[in-house]
């Protein structure tokens, strides 16, 4: 082994849990160690070294963060395992207890694993005040720009400002080098993420707006799409500018949480539901092509049954594509454990599932329009030989079945629902004659 190069030939397992922020983390983690020689571990081999990527943001998160650092623990034995993310950060001395665990790290301190493992008098800090920047795609076809991090709105069920702190941002000329790295390496489409993105600026006094104007110019990079963005963020400059850019596409994930204005009060939400029905709405008008993602969390604390099915009714008339349903966790810390009225677990499972029928509907509405429509697609790595998976523009799903390498945009034929109900399957279209 190289002295200069003390992890050399290391082997190295990742699991991240938790949001697409904590994958592009863990892939620029990655790719630091792959750069001082470590590899990731193959099949059926032993790592000497395991980092966990936490998330925390419900009870259940965190049950499968512990029991994801176990079974890292029993698969790989005498392994140095880190574990890093939301979960470590807001529960360091809980991680720190479980047998097998090398290292917890705060967030800032993930980004220098590799100064740990090779320097043994490095002492982690508590602080989470910096912007660590990030733009990987580890094993995917997509990279994933963190643009900012952090949080500054105190909703009150949630803990991301207690773990991921204050919100900061990269600059605009430094997340464009980055841009252009990844079009150098021949990405094509990059997504970009943050806990509250659309707050960008706070540490450099430059704006989103400007931001993704500067992107846009980035020569080799064909698309990008924005992974969450606050609905009172979302202004109508955002949207005029990505419904007329060279490379954003007609794809939002806006968070709703609640379509009761009552309940969005005790959230302290910073929109009603008129707000809301406004942004998506103008989403329609300026995109009508565009894929509509909305989160929603049933039972919280004051979620009462007439506000449930309040709630419910607005969330069945928005022209949105997709639901994502969370049930209410209760989180240690947060102001919503002073709110009366508690939802009972069988009654959260039940409102979920109404909820996540609206969504089934309102999906397989959105891919049954575009059927026998073409769209581009980009193909993404398949383990099938033959078969690519890819998204179109839009974000409806896709196979094909052909030729051609992945990380290749081609205009596809959408034909039919694939047999698992999950995709569209597509076909090349016609010659012209």
């Amino acid at each position: 082994m190289n002295p200069d190069l003390p992890l050399q030939g290391k082997k190295a397992a990742y699991f991240t849990l938790g949001c697409k922020l904590n994958f592009a983390e863990t892939s620029t983690i990655a790719r630091q160690l792959e750069e001082v020689g470590v590899r990731k571990v193959q099949k059926g081999e032993v790592a000497d070294i395991c980092i966990v990527n936490t998330c925390s943001v419900t009870e259940v998160a965190d049950h499968k963060c512990r029991q994801a650092i176990h079974k890292l623990v029993r698969q790989h034995p005498g392994a140095t395992v880190v574990v890093v993310g939301c979960y470590a950060q807001l529960k360091p001395d809980e991680v720190r207890a479980i047998p097998g665990v090398t290292l917890v790290l705060s967030q800032n301190e993930k980004g220098r694993i590799v100064e740990y493992l090779t320097n043994s008098s490095f002492a982690p800090s508590d602080a989470n005040e910096l912007f660590v920047p990030s733009c990987s795609c580890g094993d995917r076809t997509r990279y994933f720009l963190k643009v900012q991090d952090g949080c500054n709105y105190f909703c009150t069920y949630c803990t991301i400002p207690f773990a991921r702190g204050r919100s900061r941002n990269g600059s605009i000329a430094s997340l464009v080098a980055q841009a252009r790295q990844a079009a150098a390496e021949g990405g094509k489409e990059i997504v970009l993420t943050g806990v509250n993105i659309g707050d960008f600026g706070r540490t450099t006094g430059e704006s989103f707006l400007d931001l993704l104007r500067a992107l846009d110019t980035v020569e080799g990079i064909e698309r990008y799409r924005i992974s969450s963005i606050e609905p009172n963020l979302l202004t109508d400059e955002v949207l005029q500018f990505c419904a007329d850019s060279r490379a954003f596409m007609p794809h939002f994930h806006i968070p709703l949480q609640s379509g009761s204005d009552a309940v969005l009060k005790l959230m302290h939400r910073r929109y009603d539901t008129a707000l809301f029905y406004n942004k998506v709405s103008r989403v329609r008008e300026l995109m009508p092509d565009a894929f509509i993602g909305v989160d929603v969390i049933v039972g919280t604390r004051g979620e009462t049954p007439v506000l449930f099915d309040e709630a419910e009714r607005f969330i069945q008339s928005l022209p949105v594509s997709q639901l994502h349903v969370f049930s209410y966790s209760e989180r240690p810390g947060t102001a919503a454990l002073r709110i009366p009225h508690v939802v009972s677990p069988e009654e959260k499972h039940a409102r979920s599932q109404r909820l996540l029928a609206i969504s089934d509907q309102k999906l397989r509405a959105f891919y049954d329009h575009y059927l026998g429509t073409t769209r581009p697609v980009l193909l993404e790595h398949s383990r099938t030989p033959g078969l690519y998976n890819g998204f179109t523009d839009n974000y409806i799903k896709v196979e094909y079945r052909g030729q051609g390498p992945d990380n290749t945009i081609l205009p596809l034929r959408l034909t039919a629902w694939n047999e698992d109900q999950t995709a569209l399957k597509t076909l090349p279209p016609a010659p012209p004659l």
